[in-house]
Parts: C-alpha cells; sequence; structure tokens
C-alpha cells in the first residue's frame, strides 16, 4: 500500500479552525502504518464527546460544535477519515473498504487514545462507520447522536439475485465519480446544502488537497455506496443491526428538513433501536445534508441540551 500525507500546515491559516492538530498510527491493514491526524479539546479528564465526519468533508465541519461542546465542559474529539483531512492518504480505490474505515477508526480511538464512556457524534459516513464502532466496543458508548444517514443491510442468508447491476439514486453518481477525470470534493457542497457556501468556507474544505491526488480518499467512499446487493458492507452492517437492536443507551438521531440524501435515515434507527425510545428526536429546520454548516447554532444547541439533559 502506497500512502500519500498531505503537508502538516495546511491548514494553518484557516482563521475559523483554531485548534491543535494531533495524530496516532494505526495498521494500515496490510503490514504498515498510516496517521491518523484529530483535534483534541476540552478538558482532558472530561466526557469524550466524539465526532466522526462523512464524504465530501473532514474534522473542518465539526468546528461550531466543537466549540459549544467544550464551552459546556466536554472534552471533544474530531478525527479525519483516512484519506480525508489531514490523516493519511492510501493512493489506490481498492486500498479502502468499510471494514477497513472502522478498523483505523476504532484503532485511533480505542487502542491508541483508549477513549471509554464515549458520545459519539456522527454524521453522513462517519455515522455508519460509526455505528459499525459500536456494534464492535459497545461497552465503549456511553451514548450517540446520529444526523443525515442510513444504515443499510442485508441478510447473508439470502441468496443474491442472478445479475448484479448498480441500480438505485446514487448509481449514477457513482459512475460519474468513478470516470471523472478530475475530482474536487469540495465541489459537491452547493449540491447538498440549503444555504450559499461562502469562499471562506470553501477554502476550508479545499485546504488538506492542495494536490489533485489527494482527493482519492473521498472518490473511493462514492465507489462504497450501497449500489449493489453484494456490497460487503450490507451484510457486515445486519450483523450490527444485531447489537443495535439490544443498545440500550442514549441513542439520539438529529436530521434536517431540507436533507435529499438520507431524509428518511432516522426511521429505522429510532424503530429499532431501544436506547432511542423517549428521547427528544429532532428534525431541524432549514438544514440541508450538511447541517453542521446550514444551521451549526441550530445543531450546536440541539446537541449540547441533550447532552446536558442526558447527565452526560
Amino acid at each position: 500500500m502506497q500512502i500519500l500525507t498531505t503537508p502538516e500546515d495546511a491548514a494553518a491559516g484557516l482563521a475559523d479552525y483554531p485548534f491543535t492538530s494531533h495524530r496516532v498510527p494505526v495498521p494500515s491493514g496490510d503490514g504498515g502504518t498510516l496517521r491518523v491526524h484529530y483535534v483534541d479539546e476540552g478538558p482532558a479528564d472530561a466526557r469524550p464527546v466524539v465526532f466522526l465526519h462523512g464524504n465530501p468533508s473532514w474534522s473542518y465541519i465539526w468546528r461550531h460544535p466543537i466549540a459549544a461542546v467544550t464551552e459546556a465542559g466536554f472534552r471533544a474529539v474530531a478525527l479525519d477519515l483516512v484519506g480525508m483531512g489531514l490523516s493519511d492518504k492510501p493512493t489506490e480505490l481498492a486500498d479502502y473498504t468499510v471494514a477497513r474505515h472502522v478498523a483505523w477508526t476504532g484503532a485511533a480511538l480505542f487502542e491508541q487514545l483508549d477513549l471509554r464512556d464515549t458520545i459519539l457524534v456522527l454524521h453522513d459516513w462517519g455515522a455508519i462507520i460509526g455505528l459499525r464502532l459500536l456494534a464492535e466496543h459497545p461497552e465503549r458508548v456511553a451514548g450517540v447522536v446520529v444526523s443525515n444517514t442510513g444504515f443499510p443491510e442485508r441478510d447473508p442468508d439470502e441468496p443474491l439475485p442472478e445479475t448484479i447491476e448498480a441500480s438505485g439514486p446514487f448509481a449514477d453518481f457513482q459512475r460519474m465519480a468513478r470516470k471523472a477525470p478530475r475530482w474536487e470534493p469540495w465541489t459537491l457542497l452547493p449540491m447538498v446544502m440549503a444555504t450559499p457556501i461562502s469562499d471562506e468556507v470553501t477554502a476550508g474544505y479545499r485546504a488538506p488537497y492542495p494536490d489533485a491526488s489527494l482527493t482519492i480518499g473521498s472518490r473511493a467512499f462514492t465507489q462504497l455506496l450501497p449500489t449493489r446487493p453484494n456490497n460487503p458492507m450490507l451484510p457486515d452492517n445486519f450483523r450490527a443491526w444485531k447489537v443495535l437492536e439490544k443498545f440500550d443507551r442514549p441513542f439520539l438521531t438529529l436530521f434536517s428538513d431540507k436533507d435529499m440524501v438520507a431524509p428518511n435515515g432516522w426511521k429505522p434507527l429510532v424503530a429499532r433501536v431501544p436506547g432511542a425510545k423517549g428521547q427528544p428526536h429532532q428534525i431541524l429546520e432549514g438544514g440541508g445534508h450538511f447541517l453542521q454548516e446550514d444551521i451549526p447554532e441550530a445543531y450546536s444547541a440541539a446537541l449540547v441540551s441533550w447532552l446536558r439533559g442526558s447527565g452526560f
């Protein structure tokens, strides 16, 4: 596995990302090592709130919630998924799988940082990875907040169709992303946001990618979308659901009313996760898929209110 690295000072000029960078090594999965970048703000001995982003974002998306939860007295840990942000980037699409993302992220959070009694705050792909981590390490998780995602599954005992072709609303997007001669993930933001994005914020999302080769991790996520029934993520998620259906600690969904990516993803989570019963689930007004950007104050306030109300 060949690995690219983003210059360590790539985010140094971002005025709204005033956080100290940290990196930890994790096994790459083929005998090597990758470095995972993260920020760690607030009191070191406080309850850890872990933020996991999706695609096409990085820990920059959490800058407003990080400020809110640390002001409320919590510890905020936001990492960049491998291939994204300031974390290391394997160079081939085939290097990236959901199972590897789960392993890389789990090694960073639970082995290197040894986080316990953790609150997981999850969005988009970060939710799929985070819910898989919960299924593997339920004893490490005290509570969960999920936003704008789904958690699709397939029973591995059910036979696959004779003909397997990509289908569904994301199939065309997946083909476009695979064939595009140049992949610039920050250009996707206006398509999934409900409010205009400023040049300054666009620059923040673009900062970790001074070279086009560094966007490989974002392009790889598009190829992991479950557009085919033989996607290996689906039976893995099926097994994870068995744990989620027994998880009785506080589990909140904070979705937004203008999200077109996963508008109904909250429904099975609320219906099937015991810890979701009686929680103050919300569909926040005015937010697109990236509700942390569209409505940062409302999202952060709802998060902090729930953290305090849950006795964390």
